[in-house]
């Protein structure tokens, strides 16, 4: 009996579509990482805050882009590692485990945030350099893509190169995306930072990050006990 036309179109394109809806996830994976990471307290936020409220939104722009600068060398060479690791489905499920915990911390930490912490002293100019520094010498950056973006990277690329080019693009476009959006924000009032309603997005960030980090912990053990699975066998 001969297939129906329509049938076989649908069976030819079937494998794209699912991954596109695969891709898709890995899209808003990274629109939630890069905006949590864009708008929650830390050395560049504060850089950001205070090269606006001193100098104006030019300097607090070119502090909100420098991460384009520094992740880059960051990636390859976490990407480095873990590839370079034996075991690695194990391994790579233990660091992703431990990602899961440190995305808990983070959400956990972003909960108890209190509006004071917001404060910044002004900085001193060459915004550039300082945001650079600050992000080479800040510890998240590495933990973030030891822990959390290499494994996604590997899995988006078990999938399609596309999958793992929506991850970083959704990450960054909203890392900062965000932190430019908060100096427009300083430059026309300055006083929403400091508001509720701040907070309540930092909030509802941290509690996007804690479910994250839960599913991490199911993935990870799916890998982790299939590894120790075929070790038996």
């Amino acid at each position: 009996m001969p297939r129906h036309p329509s049938l076989e179109n649908f069976t030819c394109h079937f494998p794209i579509f699912i991954n596109m809806i695969e891709g898709l996830e890995f899209l808003i994976s990274g629109v939630i990482f890069g905006l949590a990471a864009g708008t929650s307290p830390g050395p560049l936020l504060a850089l950001v805050f205070s090269e606006t409220l001193k100098y104006g939104k030019k300097e607090g722009i070119t502090i909100a882009v420098s991460p384009l600068i520094t992740d880059s060398p960051i990636i390859l060479f976490v990407l480095f590692i873990l590839s370079s690791l034996m075991g690695y489905n194990f391994v790579v499920g233990m660091i992703s485990l431990f990602g899961a915990c440190y995305l808990i911390y983070l959400g956990v930490e972003n909960l108890r945030v209190k509006i004071d912490e917001f404060d910044v002293e002004p900085a001193k100019k060459d915004a550039l350099n300082r945001g650079v520094i600050a992000n080479f010498l800040n510890p998240h950056p590495y933990l973030f893509w030891l822990s959390i973006g290499g494994p996604i990277i590997f899995k988006s690329l078990d999938i399609h190169i596309s999958a793992t080019i929506l991850f970083i693009l959704g990450f960054y476009s909203l890392l900062i995306g965000s932190k430019v959006g908060i100096v427009l924000i300083l430059e026309k009032s300055k006083s929403f930072i400091k508001s509720k309603y701040y907070l309540y997005i930092v909030r509802g960030l941290s509690i996007a990050l804690i479910l994250f980090a839960l599913i991490f912990v199911r993935d990870d053990i799916k890998l982790i006990g299939l590894f120790l699975a075929n070790r038996i066998v």
